[in-house]
């Protein structure tokens, strides 16, 4: 299983960004999709999640509003679109992917992504 994490960079406060994670080797349609953020010193924190059929997302309080996690099942591909950004959102980015569990902590998750790095400058 690989997941390739995408599309990180560097933005100004207030903009945006798009993520994009691509799964190989997965029953991507089955699985339980999620991204977790980890800044430096910090531990790595739940973002947002998203189960197999789309329905049901969880996002973590200081995204809500202006983070969007979704999916590509055709293309194996899940997305973070994040707009207003804001310097406190600055880490680097995991997507991550399980089957058969739903949860934002990050024992709930099987497979994980290399990171993609999110500066946002003030």
């Amino acid at each position: 299983v690989q997941l390739q994490a995408s599309g990180g960079g560097l933005v100004q406060a207030g903009g945006s960004l798009r993520l994009s994670c691509a799964a190989s080797g997965l029953a991507f349609s089955i699985s339980t999709i999620g991204w977790f953020c980890q800044a430096p010193g910090k531990e790595r924190e739940f973002v947002a999640g998203l189960s197999p059929s789309g329905g049901i997302t969880d996002y973590a309080d200081s995204v809500k509003g202006r983070f969007a996690i979704t999916r590509s099942d055709g293309k194996n591909t899940m997305y973070l679109q994040m707009d207003s950004l804001k310097p406190e959102d600055t880490a680097v980015y995991f997507c991550a992917a399980a089957q058969w569990s739903w949860g934002a902590r990050s024992t709930s998750y099987k497979y994980w992504g290399q990171g993609t790095q999110v500066t946002v400058s003030s």
